[in-house]
């Protein structure tokens, strides 16, 4: 009975388990998403959207001064103080809630909360009345009109304020810092988590070229090289063969030399997929977490890697093989029952227990109120995890792998950051293995994890900016 119920589970999650086929063919759907994004005449119906950042180079570790950073990309935000001296930085930060009624409110609220923090920040660290540069990190999907300039897309993340889709989030910024008239900043740079995480780690280590978040959303940008053409041509372009300009009323470069340029270009890869590329391999349980989500249809790729999802694609596997009388004799709770109960830091706890050992199991069962488990629903409860949790890292590395092949590095760091890598037991050894497997030979390759990337990188980000001002 124990192993025809075991045979009955690893059934019915079987199209969780993706073969090295099936990730080439996801490596080489999301290259075509690539150059779909990065093609001007092909950029509007890219589900992958690939912007330029306008961030042209990594610290060289002659950056120096102080410099403030905001980081916003999730449920709380920080401020940070960074007083860098090349190599060497001193760090000061705190973090700060966004409570989840200002998470669907008006968008002032928001802006007028991140500002007000700012200021108790700055009072708090003693330089309220200097004006310092600051770097800001706003991860959602943004299309970038220079480095102090960006348009919020859509929100993601359970965010959906109102009156910031389509405006400019660094204006919104300088206005909320405006109406409070006690504080006075500037904006030097606007990045996503990304940005923050490769500039972060290529402070550390001068061969980053990839950064990855791997936490509440899945996110990554990647170092790439462009080449100007004059302005006395027809259609200007930044381009490796397929690179044009986004926007042609905007100057990327401030000459019409032809030089090579390199420009850091966010990927937006969380939405692959939202052109229905990837439903050969999409689940009912992805389906359903879809359906029943804030916004259905988008950000298909990210619901089956990131930690807003991860949680609730298991609990609805383990929904079903409970309603089939599969797990805990098919009695269920009211937890299981609800709609991201099941937290994605479950999964990373039921898989920190050693085989035929369930400590951990057991203790997210009890807060489930499934107290009732037995040791072979506990054991089966751990094979639905690592399924889902081995499927999400599995896709991570078929998109870097994407991203390695394209450049054609002979050696690249990629800098990643993010909850799920940094407290899943299993994730780096998974991607590094993966990776290997699905990368062209010639090109090697290392993860690092980021220390405070995404708040440290967007003060780098700064820095460099300032750096080559002067």
């Amino acid at each position: 009975m124990v192993i025809e119920t075991r045979r009955k589970i690893e059934a019915l999650t079987r199209a969780l388990v993706l073969t090295n086929e099936q990730l080439e063919k996801v490596s080489a759907l999301l290259l075509h998403q690539f150059y779909k994004g990065l093609s001007h005449t092909t950029h509007k119906e890219a589900s992958v959207k690939m912007f330029p950042t306008y961030v042209t180079d990594v610290p060289d570790g002659t950056e120096q001064g102080k410099f403030l950073a905001l980081d916003l990309g999730g449920t709380n935000f920080r401020v940070l103080l960074i007083d860098l001296n090349g190599d060497d930085f001193h760090m000061e930060n705190q973090t700060y809630a966004i409570p989840q009624e200002m998470m669907l409110g008006a968008g002032t609220q928001l802006f007028d909360h991140i500002a007000e923090c700012l200021a108790n920040f700055m009072e708090k660290q003693n330089v309220k009345k200097q004006k310092l540069p600051l770097g800001f990190t706003f991860s959602f999907p943004c299309q970038q009109e220079g480095l102090t300039s960006a348009r919020l897309v859509k929100w993601t993340k359970g965010f959906k304020c109102s009156g910031v889709e389509g405006e400019d989030v660094v204006q919104l910024l300088r206005d909320a810092v405006e109406r409070r008239g006690d504080i006075d900043i500037d904006i030097v740079a606007i990045v996503n988590d990304t940005t923050g995480t490769l500039m972060s780690c290529a402070h550390k280590n001068r061969q980053c070229r990839i950064g990855l978040i791997i936490g509440t959303g899945t996110n990554s940008c990647y170092m790439e090289n462009v080449y100007v053409r004059r302005a006395s041509t027809p259609r200007r372009k930044i381009s490796t063969s397929y690179m044009e300009r986004v926007d042609n009323s905007v100057d990327l470069w401030d000459n019409d030399a032809y030089e090579p340029r390199q420009v850091i270009v966010n990927t937006e890869w969380g939405a692959f997929g939202d052109d229905g590329c990837l439903d050969f391999l999409r689940t009912k349980y992805d389906h359903e977490v879809d359906a029943h989500s804030l916004n259905p249809g988008k950000q298909l790729f990210e619901k089956m890697i990131s930690g807003m999802y991860m949680g609730e694609v298991a609990r609805r596997v383990l929904v079903h093989l409970t309603n089939e009388g599969l797990l805990f004799n098919g009695k269920g709770s009211d937890l299981l029952y609800t709609q991201y109960a099941f937290k994605t830091q479950y999964i990373s706890m039921i898989e920190s227990d050693r085989k035929y050992v369930y400590d951990e199991t057991r203790n997210v069962l009890n807060q489930l109120g499934l107290t009732h488990a037995t040791n072979d629903d506990c054991n089966n409860v751990k094979l639905v995890c690592a399924r889902i949790s081995t499927r999400a890292a599995f896709l991570v590395s078929a998109a870097v792998s994407t991203i390695l092949n394209k450049i054609k590095r002979p050696y690249t760091t990629i800098g990643v950051d993010g909850s799920v890598y940094k407290f899943h037991p299993h994730f780096h050894d998974l991607m590094e293995k993966k990776i290997e497997e699905l990368v062209m030979p010639d090109y090697k390759f290392d993860l690092m994890l980021s220390e405070d990337g995404s708040g440290r990188g967007a003060a780098l980000v700064a820095a460099v900016a300032v750096r080559t001002k002067e």
